[in-house]
This record gives structure tokens, C-alpha cells and sequence, in this order.
């Protein structure tokens, strides 16, 4: 995070860094929406479509509206960094916690749901919100 700081202001990489978060996160359903589709005897693409409009389409219009909430509450604790500070962390969050998203994916579509789908849930959610606090630290110092 602080060598992100460091490269200045940069709204296009912000930008690229939630659509790569987002393509993860979407590319990360497959395994559960194929298991689905073969379970109802459906069709892969109309699973796919809703995921494609959800987490491509809407999603980064939802985390613009997070990170403006994060930054507000972040002021209740006398935080002095900007907007752009914390659409950074929560982008580079997001981000630098896709590899717990993909391993979540793949046991969600191959196990199912169940508790080793929750604990690895669990794990990435740990990961997300640690990489996510200490990047809002950063962006305080």
C-alpha cells in the first residue's frame, strides 16, 4: 500500500485494480455455477450471465459507494487521509485477497456448500479485512 501511495494519485489504476478484483471474483463462481447447472440440468450461460451483471457491472459501482462509506466512518476515528486513500485500500484489498476468492470458488464447486466451504469464507474474509485495516494504516502515515 505505501508503494501504491507512493506512485501518486492515479484514479485509472484504482480502477483497474477493482475491475481485476472483480473479474477474479467472477471468474471465481464458475466452478459452483458449472456444479449447479449440471445438478439442475441448466444451462452454464444463464448462471453466468446473472454473475457477469452483478459482480462486473454493479459491483464497482458498489464498492465506489463502500469506500466513500469507509472514508466517512474513518473520520469518526480522526483519520486525516483522503477518498482516494481508502478507495485504494479497499481496492488493493480486494485484489491482494483473490487468491483466497479462487480457492473458495474452487471448494465451493467442487465440495459444495458446507463447513469447508464456510471456513474457507471465513479465511478470506480474515485475509480481506486484514490486508484492508492495515492499508487504511498505511494511508495514515
Amino acid at each position: 500500500m505505501a508503494r501504491l501511495l507512493y506512485m501518486g494519485q492515479r484514479e485509472d489504476r484504482a480502477f483497474a485494480m477493482l475491475m481485476g478484483g472483480c473479474m477474479i471474483l467472477f471468474m471465481a463462481q464458475w466452478p459452483f455455477r458449472a456444479r449447479q447447472a449440471h445438478l439442475n440440468g441448466e444451462t452454464l450461460t444463464d448462471h453466468i450471465q446473472h454473475d457477469a451483471l452483478g459482480l462486473i457491472f454493479l459491483m464497482p459501482l458498489m464498492a465506489y459507494g463502500i469506500a466513500a462509506l469507509l472514508r466517512l466512518v474513518s473520520r469518526i476515528f480522526k483519520a486525516k487521509a483522503d477518498f482516494y486513500s481508502a478507495r485504494l485500500a479497499l481496492f488493493w484489498a480486494l485484489l491482494a485477497s483473490s487468491p483466497t476468492l479462487i480457492l473458495a470458488g474452487m471448494v465451493k464447486g467442487f465440495v459444495g456448500l458446507g463447513p469447508a466451504n464456510s471456513i474457507v469464507g471465513a479465511l478470506w474474509m480474515t485475509i480481506f479485512l486484514w490486508v484492508l485495516v492495515n492499508s487504511l494504516i498505511e494511508a495514515e502515515q
